[in-house]
């Protein structure tokens, strides 16, 4: 079940890696799971080959929206409350450009699976992260990120929809992340996600693309950034777009302009202006590495000890090897789900979040920590609420 990368004329250059063809023995796999779906149908519960995942866990995909945190830091010490807004949808278009070659989804987490990571920073500072998935069916993600000393807190949920739409797949990407400035009296901003497309899954080239709207939003300084990612028309337009507008949420004046390609660059242009600046580049971003415990010292439902056979399967090309450990690790999580339903479909408790009335989930440590006040004393206690004495 090799594939190969396609590297044809038509395909722009900064769209040659997410696009792929298949090798015929993997098209034929994938024909046959597809004769059994219908259209609009949830896939969901459809079992994918393993040549079709990107070797890591969606706990851990989520940390490619803080894959720049300088952006983060540059957004909270500004102090003029539009600037800082334009910061804030510089740093949420950074994340997007981060994605394995071809058409590739993330392993499906397992409940109580979790992931856990840190950051540290030049001026000694450290951000910790942790991603817990607390419900299967339907499936739910939760995640905190903070940096104490900077003051900087971002809560969400990632609730993925797959659906099969004839040549195409879609991840409808419910949820949200809510990005906290602790320092400017807990400033928020509430975000939205564009949807994901897989697109030639029945014929053709498949490729990658974002697709549809998407918000920044901050009540306190009365701002909103009403994204647009597009998708390459049958005969017209171009691959990965983005057109958006900043503007007052009270009158709905604009006040910037952005466009752009996610792939490569993004503009930004005052409506009052004539000069278009870039707003932020692919090229010479540096992702900011993250820190991850060694597999040997990592819990057994954490994400990379949990996965390592499939992922050791798929980084040498063995996919009979990573298709079996997949299957056990299914396995083992139809038979918890089976001894649930046997003691009266007894919920299990998410270690890291609760689940508050109003249906989202909160990190456990949220309200208690003092993220503004006193971030020598919150970065201990993120610390220990993440890592416990697991780590330095």
């Amino acid at each position: 079940m090799n594939r190969k990368n396609s590297n044809a004329d038509d395909i722009p250059t900064d769209d040659a890696e997410n696009t792929e063809v298949l090798e015929e023995d993997s098209r034929s796999i994938l024909m046959g799971i597809i004769k059994q779906l219908s259209k609009d149908m949830d896939l969901s519960r459809v079992t994918l080959p393993t040549f079709v995942l990107e070797p890591r866990s969606m706990l851990e995909k989520i940390t490619d929206f803080m894959a720049h945190p300088e952006l983060a830091d540059q957004a909270a010490a500004l102090s003029d409350p539009t600037e800082r807004f334009v910061a804030v949808v510089k740093y949420f278009l950074s994340g997007w450009h981060i994605k394995p070659k071809g058409v590739k989804k993330p392993y499906n987490p397992v409940l109580g699976e979790f992931f856990r990571c840190r950051y540290e920073f030049k001026d000694g500072s450290q951000a910790y992260y942790i991603a817990e998935q607390v419900s299967h069916h339907p499936p739910v993600s939760a995640y905190h990120y903070a940096n104490p000393e900077h003051g900087i807190i971002i809560d969400g949920e990632a609730r993925p929809k797959a659906r099969f739409l004839g040549n195409s797949a879609a991840t409808i990407m419910h949820g949200y992340s809510r990005l906290t400035f602790a320092k400017h009296h807990n400033e928020t901003y509430e975000i939205t996600n564009p949807n994901v497309y897989a697109r030639g899954v029945l014929f053709g080239k498949m490729l990658m693309e974002l697709g549809d709207q998407c918000t920044v939003k901050c009540v306190t300084s009365d701002l909103i950034a009403e994204l647009d990612f597009k998708t390459k028309g049958f005969f017209s337009g171009q691959y990965h777009g983005v057109v958006g507008k900043i503007k007052k949420g009270s009158t709905g004046e604009v006040l910037y302009d952005i466009s752009g390609t996610w792939t490569n660059e993004l503009f930004i242009k005052p409506v009052k202006g004539k000069v278009k600046e870039s707003l932020f580049a692919v090229k010479g971003a540096v992702i900011h590495p993250k820190i991850v415990e060694p597999e040997a010292a990592q819990e057994e439902n954490e994400s990379r000890r949990l996965w390592s056979l499939v992922t050791k399967g798929l980084k040498t090309n063995d996919l009979d090897g990573a298709t079996e450990a997949k299957s056990a690790i299914e396995h083992q999580q139809r038979q918890e789900r089976q001894e649930r339903e046997k003691n009266g479909g007894q919920l299990t408790k998410p270690r890291f979040f609760t689940h508050l009335d109003n249906g989202d989930y909160q990190f456990n440590q949220r309200s208690t920590i003092n993220y503004a006040d006193q971030p020598q004393q919150a970065n201990q206690d993120l610390k220990h609420a993440i890592f416990g004495s697991s780590t330095n």
